[in-house]
């Protein structure tokens, strides 16, 4: 075969394997494991974490407000000490009852 004939024949087969490679290999990469299932997975998990960072968020806010009322506000700093270290002010008088 001389050089001419084989470009004429790549010519006239080379768009057709190109074509019959794509219309059997789309397919096979869309249904694939690591196709179209993948990417809904990957789409499932992404909503998960953009509701986990908005909670996560939320939860920022929140602390925020408690750390500018414990600088702020002098009550919410004797509760604190109060309710969870069982303070009382040198003034009062605690009585404790058995039960």
């Amino acid at each position: 075969m001389s050089v001419r004939r084989i470009a004429q024949f790549l010519e006239r087969t080379l768009p057709i394997a190109v074509l019959i490679v794509a219309v059997v290999g789309a397919p096979i990469m869309i249904f694939s494991p690591q196709g179209l299932p993948r990417l809904r997975e990957l789409e499932r998990e992404l909503a998960d974490v953009e509701e986990e960072n908005a909670e996560l968020g939320r939860q920022i806010e929140s602390l925020r407000g408690k750390v500018a009322r414990l600088r702020d506000d002098p009550t919410a700093v004797e509760r604190i000490a109060r309710d969870n270290l069982g303070l009382v002010r040198q003034s009062e008088v605690v009585f404790q009852f058995s039960r």
